[in-house]
């Protein structure tokens, strides 16, 4: 049975509760997100035991808020979606728990939805120019992958990271120069005052073919660079600067290989890491090159967020789509690849996608 009308998307794989609701005819109509940032930096890191307690704290009454803030009730609730991987299994079975709970109490389907594919269709949220099919770059804390896109399930993953995905390079690289945690966000503001000019760090495996990245190297060199330097602010900077160069030079060049492996003239950029405004206008540059147009979702729907949840549930609620039984399974290693092509019989629902 295909499932339409108000979609309830929970999003908890890591340190970010997310809870959003999507219409199947309206589109996204409420949000909301809290960040466990703060109750994490004292360590240094994702703390997944403290992580699935705030979790659980927090969901309830995060869906009580969004449903006020839409002014509906829960009864008018057609669907749930929930992001079943991948992510740390605690946060991970949190989310899960609540969404299969609410779906028996309320008797209505849910669904585990993959987290990438959240982040891989979180912009047809905001534009209705997008088309199937494109290449996307998909970048994150956890996930560096260059996926060929032919449409809903229909995914290629044409490269990833050997090692560091590149989100984890910038907030250890921002750890060892002592700017905290998370340090991504505080390296890449540090290096708009840096210096382009000063250091020279390496491409990583730029000389070879392919499409795969490694970001461990890069890490390396940012430390040994900065151990042997005379540490001062002004350095800090022109480190900063010269290592999201780097990044940003090596992801634009291997996203140039895709597209002209592919031959698509469409780039679709998401994930936490897709914020970074350097790496939005060097990929700008490239579109302006290559005459290809590039999509990426406004900065806060590329974080984890339940908006993305909520509407890949909806697609594949609408294709007809359910969990089979009400035990709660979780996927913490789950490719992107092997998801199915839901089997659509009556494709209008799904215009606006292909």
């Amino acid at each position: 049975m295909k499932t339409h009308g108000i979609i309830l998307g929970i999003e908890s794989s890591c340190d970010e509760t997310g809870v959003a609701i999507y219409h199947t005819q309206q589109g996204l109509i409420a949000e909301q997100l809290y960040s466990q940032v703060l109750l994490h930096e004292a360590y240094g890191g994702v703390v997944p035991e403290l992580a699935s307690r705030d979790h659980i704290r927090k969901l309830l009454p995060l869906i009580h808020d969004v449903f006020h803030s839409a002014q509906l009730s829960l009864s008018q609730l057609k669907g749930i979606a929930y992001t079943q991987g991948p992510g740390l299994l605690g946060p991970l079975l949190m989310g899960a728990t609540i969404a299969k709970s609410l779906g028996f109490a309320l008797d209505i389907p849910t669904l585990g939805v993959h987290h990438m594919e959240g982040h891989l269709l979180a912009p047809f949220l905001e534009t209705s120019h997008l088309t199937y099919p494109f290449v996307a770059l998909l970048v994150s804390g956890g996930h560096t992958l260059l996926v060929d896109v032919q449409g809903l399930g229909c995914y290629q993953v044409l490269g990833e990271s050997l090692d560091d995905a590149v989100g984890e390079a910038f907030d250890k690289t921002a750890k060892l120069m002592g700017l905290g945690y998370p340090g991504g966000a505080r390296l890449s503001k540090l290096a708009e005052s840096g210096n382009p000019t000063r250091f020279k760090f390496p491409r990583p495996m730029l000389d070879r073919p392919g499409l795969d990245f490694s970001f461990s190297g890069l890490k390396t060199f940012a430390l040994n660079t900065w151990s042997r330097s005379d540490q001062s602010e002004t350095t800090r900077a022109d480190i900063a600067k010269a290592f999201e160069l780097a990044v940003v030079d090596t992801l634009a060049h291997k996203c140039e290989r895709a597209l002209a492996q592919t031959g698509r003239t469409r780039l679709v950029m998401a994930g936490g890491v897709s914020a970074n405004t350097a790496l939005r206008a060097r990929l700008q540059q490239l579109a302006l090159q290559h005459q290809i147009a590039v999509f990426y979702p406004r900065p806060s729907l590329c974080t984890d967020n339940g908006a993305m949840i909520a509407y890949v549930g909806a697609l594949r609620l609408q294709a007809g789509e359910r969990d089979a039984h009400l035990a709660i399974q979780v996927r913490p290693r789950w490719g992107l690849d092997s998801l199915s092509k839901p089997q659509v019989t009556d494709g209008s629902h799904l215009k606006n996608l292909v």
